[in-house]
């Protein structure tokens, strides 16, 4: 065994000559001390982590099968929907890498979004972080489009009619929109064409931005360090040799701790991939188990359940403005409403970062958020009625009010004294 090591040892050093191997492993794992009072909310990045390559290696598998082709076969079915339906029932194991994707996908949301909730509750947008929030929220823009092209693959009928609302959305732009749509779509209709491109955003194009920004992600997180949910800056206190004294290294104990967290999500995720993957038809919906039909119109149109809450806020518009119709302003106030979220760091003026020191103001005002998004969310699913759109409206101004109005609420709150020291081990027992 001695001289397996010695010649390990010797593998290892001839290594770090040509490529920074351990000093990495030290810098991002083993001595990279992060805060030891993490909590359940902090599971939530390492998952987001997980659920990408959960992604990356089923769409790898899933594109060897998958011919991206509007024309129809000898049967009368478009090729791409026909290719699909090979994947699922000739393929071996092409069913279960199929509803591995599909439940990936609402994974990768549902992740992403408690992982963005819990910087808002401890303030991890605040300085010294904020391009650790800006690279997050492009990973968050681009993770939409990544949805938004992969969702007309299928060529079922609500990815054919989907694609074709989102993407005449942008010829109400003002000047440049008809030419904008016409070149997403490739066509002057969506087809072959909107079919294939859209295929090479998905597979190629955002994929590689993607992972660069998760990339930057980390590194830039690695640079200043870790939030924790009293908002303390752990650097601030060091011992005699540098080390963080609220600190501990991220490789065992978070390594460790974040194996729990997967093994408790990859129970909940195999549930539901062998048990129930179209949930009710909020992951897989319905009519999209039939093939694309340009003739025939679905009775109502609405997007993946992760876009409704932003597609309720387009839907809200129901006025022109300045002369210019309400389809515009409609987009606009989407695309702002999944923007707005990278001002943050410069609208929230609190002097405390974590809501356990925040005042009341700031909790009423992130409940009430939290309770519009998931309103407008439900509202997004179903078909438009003048109540629907009236509460569509009001959760609407809620939204954006704890945005616009933060600068002002957040300054006048009374927040609690923050301590000088983090006040857990992160497991309940108290220092």
């Amino acid at each position: 065994m001695s001289v397996v090591n010695a010649r390990l040892k010797d593998l290892l050093g001839w290594v770090d000559e040509r490529f920074p191997l351990t000093a990495s492993w030290k810098a991002h794992l083993s001595e990279y001390y992060a805060p030891k009072n993490f909590n359940f909310w902090y599971f939530f990045g390492s998952l987001a982590l997980l659920v990408l390559v959960i992604q990356i290696v089923t769409g790898i598998f899933l594109v060897m099968h998958f011919k991206p082709d509007a024309s129809l076969n000898a049967a009368g079915v478009p090729v791409a929907f026909a290719s699909v339906e090979y994947i699922m029932r000739d393929v071996p194991w092409g069913w279960l890498i199929r509803y591995m994707h599909s439940t990936g996908a609402s994974a990768f949301f549902i992740v992403v979004y408690m992982h963005m909730f819990r910087g808002m509750l401890y303030g991890s947008y605040r300085k010294p972080r904020e391009l650790i929030w800006i690279f997050g929220m492009l990973i968050f823009l681009c993770l939409m489009a990544e949805a938004f092209f992969g969702y007309l693959l299928p060529w079922g009928q609500m990815s054919y009619w989907g694609a074709q609302v989102i993407v005449n959305l942008f010829s109400a732009i003002p000047f440049v929109g008809p030419d904008l749509s016409l070149w997403i779509r490739g066509d002057y209709v969506v087809g072959d064409a909107t079919l294939n491109r859209f295929f090479a955003f998905h597979v190629i194009a955002v994929p590689l931005v993607l992972v660069g920004l998760v990339v930057a992600h980390i590194l830039a997180l690695h640079e200043v360090g870790s939030n924790n949910p009293d908002g303390i800056e752990i650097k601030k206190k060091k011992d005699a040799q540098g080390i963080p004294l609220d600190g501990i290294p991220f490789h065992p104990y978070y390594t460790v701790k974040d194996i729990m967290g997967v093994v408790v999500f990859l129970m909940v995720f195999s549930l539901i991939v062998f048990f129930a993957p179209e949930v009710g038809g909020y992951f897989l919906e319905y009519n999209n188990f039939f093939p694309a039909n340009p003739l025939q119109t679905p009775p109502h149109i609405a997007p993946v359940w992760y876009f409704t809450p932003f597609y309720s806020i387009l839907r809200a518009v129901t006025y022109p403005l300045f002369g210019v119709d309400a389809k515009f302003w409609g987009v606009v106030a989407m695309g702002a409403s999944a923007m707005i979220f990278v001002l943050l760091p410069w609208l929230d003026r609190s002097p405390a970062k974590s809501i356990r020191y925040r005042g009341p103001i700031y909790k009423t005002f992130l409940a009430a958020f939290v309770i519009c998004f998931f309103t407008l969310g439900y509202l997004g699913v179903l078909p438009p009625t003048p109540a629907r759109t009236l509460v569509s409206q009001i959760c609407s101004v809620i939204y954006f009010a704890f945005f616009l109005l933060m600068p002002v609420y957040s300054s006048i709150d009374k927040c609690k004294p923050e301590p000088d020291r983090v006040t857990s081990s992160g497991h309940g027992a108290k220092k």
